[in-house]
């Protein structure tokens, strides 16, 4: 039996290939492959759920910006749930040796966001938990709200099989080859045939580029890991804001009724089901106490991710100039959940090559920022 030739193939089905698989498969046929036996195994459902409009590079916010409106407000048949709960305020903290971090940032994020410059005395009152004296200033940005990212995943897969779209689960690509003009995909799970590729591959998107023969974009998966420990007794986490310091050494966040601690450690690695290690966790425990009133005895649970990065830390959202009709969704570092309605309606847009939707263009996103064949990636 001859394998239909969808339009297209997207490879995996993370938050960016399952929401670009569902813009796409309002006009077009396209398999969504994965390698998982279920969607998200990896980074999707490990994130830690926050959504931080002043966080990240300037491509970055705009595309978290542009994807701000559907996360507050998304349409109503596309989750029983809310998206988002909150508002949970983004307080950025800095020690006396690290003002001059805080000064820049402040500069650069108050050009775009009413983030407000906060004194040591109105970081503490913000962050009671906070150790007396630690914190010397902060920015306060109040537009964070917690994300549910299951919701969010559940929402965009939901659209994409309403669509007609298929889904494969085992589907570990093992090759790629082009013969005239259509792509064949070998995986663990079959073939299949498309016309064009969507590599949306998470710490994997290299690999995929390679069996493609496309560019080298130098993507590099890095390790983070997070832990949940309790409440204190008495402590009102409602009301409470993220914190996470300038440098991004730590990070604390009330998470259903606990809080979940990182070290925001970046440890480059191959991609893999990446486990936590001992030493990152003791570190994570090491940062906590120091800037917090915590004395963390037990931890209930601990987890680790993978974000991957290119080495200017934006996307890669574009064609391939080496591998026709593949196209790269990739690089998101860490942002993937909070950027992919704007990532995945930009790239569908790319993909069809219509007009950039006129709200992302209002964000003042340079598209050459997010190219594969940017200077300065490969």
């Amino acid at each position: 039996m001859t394998s239909p030739i969808h339009d297209f193939a997207v490879i995996g089905a993370g938050i960016a290939g399952a929401s670009v698989a569902a813009e796409l498969s309002k006009t077009a046929s396209v398999i969504l492959l994965e390698m998982e036996p279920q969607p998200g195994y990896h980074t999707t459902s490990r994130s830690a759920a926050i959504l931080a409009p002043g966080y990240g590079v300037a491509p970055v916010r705009a595309l978290v910006g542009a994807s701000v409106p559907f996360l507050l407000h998304p349409p109503a048949d596309f989750s029983r749930s809310p998206l988002t709960t909150g508002p949970r305020p983004i307080l950025t903290i800095s020690r006396k040796d690290q003002l001059e971090v805080l000064d820049r940032l402040h500069a650069e994020l108050s050009r775009e966001s009413n983030v407000s410059r906060l004194d040591a005395s109105e970081v503490h009152r913000k962050a009671p938990l906070l150790r007396p004296g630690y914190a010397a200033g902060g920015l306060l940005d109040p537009q964070g709200h917690d994300l549910d990212v299951h919701a969010l995943h559940s929402g965009y897969l939901t659209m994409f099989t309403t669509n007609g779209g298929r889904l494969e689960t085992g589907a570990r690509v093992a090759s790629l080859k082009q013969t005239d003009g259509v792509w064949e995909i070998g995986t663990s799970g079959g073939s299949w045939k498309a016309a064009t590729v969507v590599n949306a591959a998470g710490a994997w998107a290299e690999q995929i580029g390679r069996l493609a023969g496309a560019e080298v974009i130098g993507l590099v998966a890095k390790r983070r890991t997070a832990l949940t420990i309790g409440v204190p007794e008495g402590l009102q986490t409602d009301r409470l804001p993220f914190v996470v310091d300038v440098q991004e050494q730590f990070y604390l966040k009330p998470d259903a009724g606990q809080l979940l601690i990182s070290p925001a450690n970046e440890d480059p690695m191959p991609p893999c089901d990446v486990q936590p290690e001992d030493l990152d966790v003791a570190i994570c425990v090491d940062r906590i106490e120091r800037a917090f009133d915590l004395t963390i005895s037990r931890i209930a649970s601990k987890w680790a991710g993978l974000r991957s990065f290119v080495a200017d830390g934006c996307p890669v959202i574009g064609y391939s100039e080496q591998s026709p009709r593949f196209f790269w969704l990739a690089g998101q570092g860490g942002n993937g959940i909070q950027t992919a309605p704007a990532a995945a309606r930009l790239a569908a847009s790319l993909v069809l090559r219509h007009d950039i939707p006129a709200d992302i263009r209002e964000q003042e996103l340079n598209i050459r920022s997010l190219s594969p064949a940017r200077p300065g990636i490969g």
